[in-house]
């Protein structure tokens, strides 16, 4: 692994004494190797020792710098996956299943991991993906209202007392978790609404005040501004938005492939609506960006639909929207891949801070494999990513 050992040194900056150091390179090997499970046991074993004590260590205790390390991470991805005609930042959610109460965060919540509520931690989670490739760049352990009022917990669990990810009800001064930091990396940003504040206003202020494009779900009783001051909720904008034409018959709405699913070409109808553009760049547009089923799904008589506010130049055409709305099935690869191949999910601390040190490492060799994918690839022909292609 002579490329993962350039991906030490890139880190190494980060660590005050040589030991962890070392041990890094060691945790970073086995979160890579065909382990059945990648905890501080297993990875123990794996590098030769008699205990987990040092791994347990250097996520909890030891002196390194793990936000810096999570800035490294984000610098190589780039680097190494960016591409401007087609990079998008895309927030999204998953779940950690637990068994007790004491591991920072954790409640009984709603996690599409496992589909239903149940006793989990939440992570907030960054993805950049490319035509080149796609990686976890950014994370946030989401703290619920029970555990950021409640002092003694946040104590244990050595969790600050406000953390940056809160719930949406108390939200709305944009301190949101993982963002596309980045200067000078051109890239639209997708997310879909839970924990994270995507679609909340404070975020979209402050993606706007940076002129970065976005495209953010929201819910079907969002009340929105059209261009002559009148509010409507989403759902009826809707409904105005793929009306009949009368004189052509034609209505609004458009079909548009997203990429291949589980279950084949994930294709929906789609339809977008102008928007009042106060708060936004000069030249910039503002729509209601709406996905149809092109079928009820089995026992429904009526066809699904789900809702993106969108902000970007005003000459962006729907194509562009809907392939950026698409990307966002991008991060599910990614955590997949993640938790799969590097042990995202298999970690045993409970603290804040190890959380993210062990969450940081998985989401750094993932990112290694991405990159070492991508590289082989480059010694092919290149082909578009069907992940992100748009048919028409």
């Amino acid at each position: 692994m002579a490329s993962l050992d350039a991906v030490v040194e890139l880190i190494s900056g980060r660590f005050r004494r040589a030991e962890p150091r070392q041990r890094v390179g060691t945790y970073l090997r086995g979160l890579l190797a065909g382990l059945e499970r990648k905890n501080g046991w297993t990875l123990a074993e794996h590098a030769g020792a008699v205990s987990p004590d040092g791994m347990q260590r250097l996520l909890r205790t030891a002196g390194w710098d793990v936000e810096g390390v999570r800035d490294d991470l984000r610098g190589y991805v780039l680097e190494h996956l960016g591409y401007a005609a087609s990079g998008v930042f895309i927030i999204d959610e998953t779940g950690f299943i637990k068994k007790g109460v004491r591991s920072a965060g954790v409640q009984r919540q709603y996690t599409g991991t496992s589909g239903k509520i149940d006793n989990c931690q939440l992570g907030v989670f960054l993805a950049y993906a490319s035509d080149r490739g796609r990686a976890l760049i950014d994370r946030e352990l989401y703290l619920p209202v029970s555990w950021t009022e409640d002092r003694e917990r946040c104590r244990r669990g050595r969790c600050p007392r406000r953390g940056r990810v809160r719930d949406e009800a108390a939200a709305g001064d944009g301190d949101a978790g993982p963002r596309p930091r980045s200067r000078g990396t051109h890239a639209d940003v997708v997310g879909e609404r839970g924990r994270g504040l995507r679609a909340e206003p404070g975020f979209r202020d402050w993606l706007s005040e940076r002129e970065i494009p976005f495209v953010l779900a929201t819910r079907n009783d969002d009340m929105l501004t059209s261009p002559d001051g009148n509010r409507r909720p989403a759902k009826v904008l809707a409904t105005i938005a793929g009306a009949r034409d009368p004189d052509t018959g034609n209505d609004g709405w458009e079909r548009r492939a997203i990429g291949p699913g589980a279950h084949g070409m994930r294709v929906y109808d789609w339809t977008a609506v102008a928007l009042d553009t106060d708060g936004l760049p000069a030249g910039w547009g503002h729509w209601l960006l709406v996905r149809r089923q092109t079928e009820p799904a089995e026992g429904k008589t009526v066809r699904e639909l789900a809702f993106y506010r969108c902000a970007a130049p005003a000459t962006t055409p729907l194509r562009e929207l809907v392939r950026v709305a698409g990307a966002r099935w991008a991060i599910e690869e990614c955590f997949q891949t993640s938790k799969n191949e590097a042990g995202l999910d298999q970690y045993q601390v409970r603290s804040w801070r190890a959380w993210h040190a062990h969450i940081t490492l998985a989401m750094l060799a993932a990112a290694y494999l991405a990159v070492t994918r991508a590289t082989e690839h480059t010694r092919e022909p290149e082909k578009g990513d069907p992940q992100l292609a748009i048919a028409g």
